[in-house]
């Protein structure tokens, strides 16, 4: 008998938390997303709850100038992730760790081995969030004066995913025979050396990794762009993405759902989990108290800051803030499928600069929910049970404040309706996850051929 289908959550761990002004929350230890122990109360929380994953984003630059106006911003990558996460899978045992790190500037060879590592130190629980950064403050890190264009990151992207999974598959999983009377560590035959000569990438040689206890670590793409979708559709297992509304989100779920069987991908292969910044109280009026009193930290600065970025690094600080939102921005080689949403948001409800950083600071455009866990459960439901939703990327308020408020009442809440489980049935990612380890290419290969031909 087939199990009920139920929703998979990831905690989204991002600084002091996602609103814009978490950080000045009197409650709120500002530092603390840069500290260890923080970080193992958040996710050991995450873990109880039976999250399928806590996840990092990542930039690799930092903001500005003018510095100024960085000043009255919170810095929300203060770690390496990766390195994070390999701390933190130490003292975890279930949970999913999942990070951000960019194609555009670290080699395959590194990220490769990198997440190889991650999933073994952790016992196959790492799943790596592919971006292709889309910020001129990032490409002057690397020596470039502007980013890459959008189409070109993504054409390189394509091109390093291929090198990468290459290189999780260097061993077969029975390689290592270990076998000292014969004076073999390894069985040569199961060695797969790349030899990989592309338009972007030069590889010759493998890991020293055995393979992965995944196959291969989970593969996430944040992207919603059509470069971006279509990298997702031929490449992704998980898809984080941003949403206003159920129809927008079902419309997003079909079409790339509906992209997968052109690259020979059944619907089941990739989970769609929109993000969900949650202010939940024990009361409507709690819940709104508490949104109501993030929004009342807001900077302008940061708010107007905060649009420019997404925008695609345009400048909004020389337009009106009470003024209506312009009408003539260019589209830039930015964050293609952000600048759709806010420019689209803004048209559609007609909102002033203000309104639309007002609208977006809970969340950069995320779903903002405030409610009771009821209510928010109820909204859960539908977005889960009408085809628009997997699950759901959780976005902390602040940390760990909002993310104890989800645990603690909404959690329960989605168990008690079936929606969500109240145990772990495996160990890895995938497990979570329910995604099929991938057979190595070469065991897949002489399965293939042992098959009986069908007329």
């Amino acid at each position: 008998m087939t199990s009920p289908r139920q929703m998979h959550l990831g905690a989204f761990f991002f600084g002091a938390g996602h609103h814009l002004a978490a950080w000045r929350h009197p409650d709120v230890v500002p530092s603390a997303g840069g500290q260890i122990a923080a970080l193992t109360e958040w996710t050991q929380l995450a873990e109880a709850a039976k999250f399928d994953a806590i996840f990092f984003a990542d930039n690799v630059g930092l903001p500005g100038p003018p510095d100024e106006g960085v000043a009255k911003n919170a810095l929300w990558y203060p770690l390496d992730p990766l390195l994070t996460l390999a701390a933190l899978s130490q003292s975890t045992t279930h949970i999913g760790l999942v990070a951000t790190v960019s194609s555009t500037y670290l080699p395959p060879y590194h990220l490769a081995r990198k997440y190889a590592t991650l999933d073994q130190l952790s016992g196959g629980r790492a799943g790596w969030n592919l971006v292709t950064s889309g910020s001129d403050f990032e490409a002057r890190s690397f020596g470039l004066d502007q980013q890459i264009a959008h189409a070109q990151r993504y054409e390189r992207a394509r091109e390093y995913v291929q090198v990468v999974k290459g290189l999780w598959n260097t061993w077969e999983d029975d390689a290592f025979i270990e076998d000292k009377a014969r004076n073999r560590f390894f069985d040569p035959a199961k060695l797969h050396r790349v030899a990989h000569d592309g338009a972007h990438y030069k590889v010759h040689g493998g890991l020293q990794t055995r393979r992965s206890p995944q196959g291969h670590p989970v593969l996430v793409q944040a992207g919603s762009s059509g470069d971006g979708q279509d990298l997702a559709a031929a490449s992704a297992e998980v898809v984080f993405t941003a949403q206003q509304t159920a129809d927008d989100a079902r419309q997003f779920y079909n079409r790339l759902k509906g992209q997968l069987a052109a690259y020979g991908r059944s619907t089941d292969a990739l989970k769609i989990l929109p993000g969900i910044s949650p202010f939940v109280g024990r009361s409507e009026a709690e819940a709104r108290e508490k949104f109501e009193q993030l929004q009342s930290l807001i900077d302008p600065v940061l708010g107007v800051g905060l649009l420019s970025t997404f925008l695609g690094n345009v400048d909004l600080s020389k337009y009106p803030v009470d003024g209506p939102f312009p009408q003539d921005l260019p589209v830039t080689e930015g964050w293609q499928s952000r600048q759709e949403l806010f420019a689209g948001l803004a048209r559609r409800d007609g909102l002033t600069i203000r309104q639309l950083y007002e609208r977006v600071a809970g969340a950069r455009g995320h779903w903002t929910v405030v409610g009771t866990a009821e209510s928010i459960a109820d909204q859960l439901e539908h977005w889960f049970t009408s085809g628009a939703a997997d699950g759901f990327n959780v976005l902390a308020p602040t940390l760990p404040h909002g993310l104890k408020d989800f645990v603690q009442l909404v959690v329960p809440e989605l168990q008690r309706r079936g929606l969500f489980r109240t145990e772990y049935s495996g160990r890895t990612l995938r497990d979570h996850l329910g995604l099929k380890r991938p057979a190595h290419p070469a065991a897949a290969a002489i399965q293939t051929a042992r098959e009986p031909a069908t007329a």
